[in-house]
């Protein structure tokens, strides 16, 4: 074996360490601090390149590569109040979105309808043909790029759509879906 043949293997087996070692240095439970050693939060779940962060609001999905482990803790760019603000921001402005026009998508991201009516309380979506129907507010979540997920596939819609025609045939002078 030559001597850059040497160097290379002895590189590479170093190497090979290193990878494993810091994919493990990040489990469960480890606190994550600001750059000034201060409080973010803790790491409650990792999924996949992503870890679910606890702050002392909120809990934040971070991308695994934003935080650098260091002596035990992993650091963050941003402060507990900064990271909650961003938060904050972001709910807002998604719910914000669940507003009379929005589209509304399924379980699935597939477009079922279209918001005719919000309130605190109830959200009531026009589906294709003039169907509609009406979800507690609690059941729809606002997206930051202005459309609105409910926890309703498309065919659990039109299985609701069909409960609510079926009730209405049987009572007469009630409303589909309402």
């Amino acid at each position: 074996m030559n001597m850059t043949s040497r160097i290379a293997f002895a590189l590479a087996a170093l190497a090979l360490p290193a990878a494993p070692a810091l994919a493990q240095a990040i489990t469960v439970g480890m606190q994550v601090t600001d750059t000034a050693g201060k409080p973010v939060g803790t790491v409650t779940a990792i999924q996949g390149d992503n870890l679910v962060i606890k702050t002392d609001k909120h809990q934040a999905l971070l991308a695994r590569n934003s935080v650098t482990p260091a002596n035990g803790k992993l650091l963050y760019s941003m402060t507990q109040a900064e990271l909650d603000a961003e938060i904050e921001q972001g709910l807002a402005a998604a719910d914000a979105s669940v507003k009379a026009g929005a589209t509304v998508k399924g379980a699935g991201g597939t477009v079922v309808g279209t918001i005719e009516s919000a309130d605190a309380n109830w959200v009531t979506v026009t589906i294709a043909q003039d169907k509609k129907l009406k979800l507690a507010r609690a059941g729809v979540r606002g997206n930051a790029d202005g459309t609105v997920t409910i926890g309703l596939t498309e065919q659990q819609v039109q299985a609701e759509l069909d409960k609510a025609a079926q009730s209405a045939a049987a009572s007469p002078g009630s409303s589909t879906g309402e």
